[in-house]
């Protein structure tokens, strides 16, 4: 597994603003962008008073544009360091420690992390899980995020599929039947392949709709039969609750479809934690 990066390492690499607008303009317009008024190619200066750059015939190129550090007062450094907690963290970054470590305000802090997570769920993607030769696929639901309020549990119900040796998607649902769970599965999930889940009657219909599908039967302490079992998307809740409950305390239902696209991001990258900051930087890439 290769090194991920350290405090020093970034610092190294990104020491200052104007270098942190050179690789942005790097990942948004590569070394041979050619000017789309002249012509010309790579022939690009960086501009004094402004975070832009410059061709030869005057024609100006705004790495920022179409970003969040867009309309920010906010260093691009600072955003930068904030995407490298994010992704060098196991259990996420509260916004009070963003705004701790970055001596920005809560508000701030609260929106960088908020334009993050979005990011990171978009980096991450839903690809299609299993299939001819691909892993087993666990479905399993949970109770993530809220908290209890006059002894009523407001915890949102979130539907996982985890593919063994692969990738996690989640969804939020608004119950626990199998209306709300089958089309999620449908979508997800290529027919015909191996899927295995507890006894739930949420998940009996699942053979109906082509998938190779066997159960654990939880409720009389079976946990594993053969290579039945649901173990892998057991450790992803782990990790969520970790997340929610350890970093961020409680998170709302509004909100925690943001935090889950961040956790996912960051279990599909977990042989690869070297590569997180390198490719949440890439997801800037421009026209």
């Amino acid at each position: 597994m290769a090194k991920t990066l350290t405090i020093q390492d970034f610092f190294r690499m990104f020491p200052d603003d104007d270098t942190c607008l050179a690789h942005l303009f790097h990942i948004r317009f590569g070394t041979d962008y050619q000017c789309p008024k002249c012509g010309e190619i790579g022939k690009w200066k960086r501009l004094r008073k402004m975070p832009a750059y410059t061709c030869n015939c005057g024609h100006h190129v705004h790495p920022m544009a179409g970003t969040p550090f867009l309309r920010t007062r906010t260093p691009l450094q600072k955003w930068f360091y904030a995407m490298f907690m994010f992704t060098t963290t196991r259990n996420g970054v509260a916004a009070k420690e963003l705004q701790r470590q970055l001596g920005v305000t809560y508000k701030t802090a609260w929106r960088m992390a908020r334009e993050i997570r979005v990011y990171m769920a978009m980096v991450d993607g839903d690809e299609m899980l299993g299939g001819p030769g691909r892993g087993i696929v666990e479905v399993d639901k949970s109770f993530v995020g809220g908290h209890d309020k006059r002894g009523e549990d407001d915890k949102a119900i979130v539907l996982g599929m985890a593919e063994r040796g692969g990738d996690v998607i989640t969804r939020v649902i608004p119950d626990k039947t199998d209306r709300s769970i089958t089309p999620h599965v449908a979508a997800n999930i290529m027919r015909d392949t191996r899927v295995a889940t507890d006894s739930a009657r949420a998940f009996s219909n699942l053979t109906g709709l082509g998938y190779r599908h066997a159960t654990v039967n939880h409720m009389a302490k079976e946990w594993v039969r053969g290579k039945v079992h649901t173990n892998t998307i057991e450790a992803f809740w782990l990790m969520v609750k970790r997340t929610i409950e350890g970093t961020h305390v409680w998170v709302s239902p509004k909100h925690l479809p943001k935090y889950l696209g961040e956790i996912e991001f960051r279990w599909n990258l977990r042989k690869r934690p070297d590569l997180m900051f390198p490719v949440l930087l890439a997801s800037f890439r421009g026209p």
